[in-house]
């Protein structure tokens, strides 16, 4: 595991300290912790790309040509003017 240095203010150190004694952890573990939850919530709020959405959703409609299946959607609107 690649090793990284961080500044922390002295607050923030003292409590990092803390908390890590609190839960019976080294601090380099609880800040991991903390990195991997924020990565998780950063990577959650942020949207995927469109060629990663298109990728992931390819052949998933199963009910024939979909194009058709749009034109008589749209001709519903059509008939209901």
């Amino acid at each position: 595991m690649p090793k990284t240095l961080v500044n922390l203010d002295p607050d923030d150190k003292a409590w990092l300290d803390q908390e890590a004694r609190r839960r019976k952890l080294p601090m380099t573990e609880l800040v991991r912790q903390a990195v991997h939850s924020y990565r998780q919530r950063e990577q959650n709020q942020t949207p995927p790309a469109l060629d990663d959405v298109l990728a992931r959703t390819a052949g998933l409609w199963r009910r024939g040509d979909g194009l058709s299946w749009q034109q008589r959607l749209r001709g519903e609107w059509d008939d209901t003017a």
